[in-house]
């Protein structure tokens, strides 16, 4: 096993990091960074509510995945070649919202940021994919660390920094700054090794559409391991949907929370996830999944202790850093866990479908959040945001019967 700074440091993680970079900046530019330009041309809150449809990509980017993983452009390969396609289109997009004028033409800037968001889904339809085929079994958790952590930076980038330079710049110039800041996931797609694999990509449409469901569901233990990915981070998706409001019913001000959550909080899912990666180089997959995936679900209970003690400032602080630090541990592991189950034939797809897969979770879970919070009250809630880890954790018994044949000798 090689050693854990050898892994970190190899040419493939500062790719890695940089296309998690490229993949954090689109986001936020289409979300609340557009929310608050729209704000500063006096467009009327209806409208901006408006403005949440141009999302709907992210949510259907499993429809157009099996394309990509069909069709090879016809410069530098299959991967490399999506990635620059789709970052050149998000360079152009950004750059044509900058001359939008956001009060007179929402039409249009609607529009705009409906392509920033299909080309930035499409660009992590095929950075996944890349990121699953280039790294080795060994280097998946720390890979997956270090993409979060440039995610994570970008959104402050796209975000925070987006803000702060409001104040002092016109938001077209931000944009465009904005627009300039893709350059990193251009350069690193440019000077990144293409995934070399002994498996062609799918020969026709449909076997792009079909065959990858059709691998998946003839694997031993194939429901079993999407009841997995379904439940394994219900605790956190239950947890961290209703903290705002928890934080606000127990009398903080949306300056302090923002201030926690935003510095303390993100900090703590970078370093976490971070260390969650490195710890994978030891600890392995399975032993990885029930070490952090417990560490997740007891995270809740500090929340719960908050809730019992009331307003308390360094309570607050603890309890955001316990849980975003276990979240972003268990984030790696879960995400590397995926990564290693995908068939490397149809990695776009089936990558793109079980993410899809854990999103609707995530959906079903918060939904009804509110509505139970008011029913048993603070404590309990955060008590059963807990207790609903248990069952994801007990599938784990069942990990080492979900392995598969390698995919050459695989038929279908």
């Amino acid at each position: 096993m090689r050693s854990i700074l050898r892994v970190f440091t190899s040419r493939r993680m500062a790719v890695v990091f940089l296309l998690g970079f490229s993949s954090g900046i689109p986001f936020l530019l289409i979300g609340s960074t557009l929310q608050a330009w729209l704000h500063d041309a006096k467009v009327s809150l209806k409208d901006i509510g408006f403005f949440a449809f141009v999302l709907w990509p992210y949510t259907l980017k499993f429809l157009w995945s099996p394309l990509m993983d069909r069709f090879v452009p016809p410069l530098f390969g299959r991967r490399r070649g999506w990635m620059l396609v789709m970052q050149l289109a998000l360079i152009l997009a950004i750059s044509a919202m900058a001359f939008t004028d956001a009060a007179q033409s929402r039409m249009t800037l609607a529009v705009l940021a409906m392509l920033v968001a299909f080309a930035s889904a499409s660009q992590d339809i095929v950075i996944d994919a890349y990121r699953t085929e280039i790294l080795d079994a060994d280097e998946l958790g720390a890979g997956t660390g270090l993409a979060v952590t440039g995610y994570r930076i970008a959104m402050l980038v796209s975000g925070a920094l987006s803000l702060i330079l409001a104040k002092h710049i016109s938001w077209q110039n931000i944009y465009l700054i904005m627009a300039g800041a893709m350059s990193v996931g251009l350069v690193a797609s440019l000077f990144a090794p293409e995934p070399r694999l002994s498996l062609a990509p799918p020969r026709t449409i449909a076997d792009a559409v079909v065959k990858p469901f059709v691998e998946f569901l003839r694997r031993r233990r194939a429901v079993e391991i999407l009841v997995f990915i379904f439940i394994f981070k219900l605790d956190v998706f239950m947890a961290q949907w209703m903290t705002i409001p928890f934080l606000q019913d127990l009398g903080f001000s949306t300056d302090e929370i923002g201030t926690v959550s935003q510095g303390f909080g993100l900090a703590s899912t970078i370093v976490g996830s971070l260390v969650g990666g490195a710890l994978m180089v030891r600890l392995g997959m399975y032993r990885s999944l029930w070490t952090f995936g417990l560490l997740q679900g007891l995270s809740g209970l500090s929340f719960m202790a908050l809730a019992l003690l009331g307003k308390s400032h360094p309570m607050m602080v603890v309890a955001n850093i316990t849980e975003n630090f276990c979240a972003g541990l268990a984030a790696v592991a879960y995400t590397a866990f995926i990564m290693s189950i995908c068939d490397k034939r149809f990695t776009a797809t089936q990558y793109a479908l079980l993410t899809s897969l854990m999103a609707l979770s995530r959906t079903l879970v918060s939904g009804p959040s509110g509505w139970f919070a008011g029913l048993v009250g603070w404590p309990n809630y955060f008590l059963v945001a807990t207790l609903i880890a248990l069952p994801g954790l007990l599938l784990l018994f069942r990990f080492k019967t979900w392995t598969r044949p390698a995919p050459e000798q695989d038929t279908i």
